[in-house]
């Protein structure tokens, strides 16, 4: 049976970041972080950043999952072309449905119950329409046709691209078997980012939350895993893919606008691309001690599932209560300092009290059988 992986700490803390974006990103839309007392002191660029990266995170948490699966799945069975379909799929289940299925619920019933921004009420939807779209890896092309579904809602978008991809992958990796023929095939889905999103024009919606896009995204992480498995990477190598994955990723999210009037869509690759040199050299890095100072980033990658299913709920929380108290936005930099350790509260308590448990419980129904299979793996490798 192969040993379990390993936590890589710069790769928790690169979720972590991710993840902190994301959120900030839904306050800011509400309370806006730059009309606050904070922009007496920090620059409005360094605002903006912080603020209004939300759906760039998200593209780079589509290369670190597909970067961490491939990583695990050929540790796993020695290649992708020797993939246990079933353990596969039931892995991802196990991850997935428990905490899907539990926040579906939650969400149904406070749209029963009339609650402000979780009511499901514009013109073609429903509750029945987003509870199977969610269910059917479709939410994103059921906002597309029928716009934006309430927050808590909507961010299950992102979900739908990943497991769409998921369900496609191990298929097409026993399809084509050898890596002369999926490394090829995935260098042209990755570098198709830019003509995938400027080939959907006059549906806003749907030109962020398309398919192919997110795929490509995915596909990337890919490639860097495939990567890290053939390649020993040299300490000076590593050490400048980071420092070009930092600088891409900065530029991105620092300099967006200028980059997004030089190349257009084309900056999305810088991004995709600077984040899968980064999780590559991150995962070539020697084992050492982690710096403490960052322990609550790496806290925030290691519950980023749960974070972000979970975050809407204290976001409408705070923002109800600020404009309650009348909704003054100089100060509103004071609503973000409780915004970070409610969320992970209730993300910790998420994991612990439900998803980890019920995640646990399904591997060990499921994958009674797993072990030896993965044994037989492991002795090839």
């Amino acid at each position: 049976m192969t040993a379990p992986a390993q936590r890589n700490p710069g790769i928790d803390a690169l979720r972590g970041v991710s993840i902190l974006l994301v959120v900030l990103h839904h306050l800011a839309l509400r309370i806006p972080l730059r009309d606050t007392a904070l922009a007496d002191w920090l620059p409005l660029r360094l605002l903006r950043a912080l603020s209004y990266n939300g759906y760039e995170a998200v593209f780079v948490f589509f290369v670190i999952s597909g970067f961490l699966i491939t990583l695990h799945a050929v540790q796993r069975w020695s290649s992708l072309a020797r993939i246990d379909l079933r353990a596969f799929y039931a892995r991802r289940a196990a991850r997935i449905l428990p905490a899907l299925l539990l926040l579906l619920a939650v969400l149904s019933l406070m749209h029963g119950l009339g609650v402000p921004n979780f009511v499901i009420d514009k013109p073609g939807q429903s509750l029945g329409g987003a509870l199977w779209s969610a269910l059917t890896l479709q939410l994103n092309w059921y906002e597309g046709r029928t716009g934006w579904l309430p927050g808590g809602w909507d961010v299950l978008w992102s979900l739908s691209i990943e497991e769409a991809f998921y369900l496609a992958f191990p298929l097409v990796c026993l399809l084509l078997r050898r890596r002369a023929l999926l490394v090829p095939a995935l260098l042209l889905l990755a570098l198709s980012l830019p003509l995938t999103r400027a080939a959907i024009a006059g549906n806003e919606i749907w030109q962020e939350k398309a398919y192919l896009p997110g795929f490509s995204a995915i596909a990337v992480g890919v490639l860097a895993a495939l990567a890290a498995m053939r390649w020993q990477v040299p300490a000076s190598t590593a050490r400048g893919l980071r420092v070009l994955g930092v600088v891409a990723l900065a530029a991105v999210m620092l300099y967006g606008g200028e980059l997004w009037r030089s190349f257009g869509n084309g900056s999305m690759l810088v991004l995709v691309g600077g984040a899968g040199a980064l999780v590559l050299g991150l995962h070539a890095m020697p084992a050492h001690a982690p710096l403490r100072a960052l322990a609550w980033l790496r806290a925030w990658g290691r519950l980023s599932y749960e974070l972000y299913l979970t975050h809407m709920f204290v976001v409408f929380a705070l923002v109800g209560l600020y404009q309650a108290q009348g909704g003054q936005v100089r100060g509103g930099a004071w609503w973000y300092l409780a915004l970070l350790p409610l969320c992970w509260l209730l993300a910790w308590a998420f994991a612990r009290l439900w998803t980890l448990p019920a995640e646990r419980w399904l591997k060990r129904r499921w994958l009674r059988r797993a072990p030896d299979r993965e044994g037989e793996a492991a002795a090839v490798a």
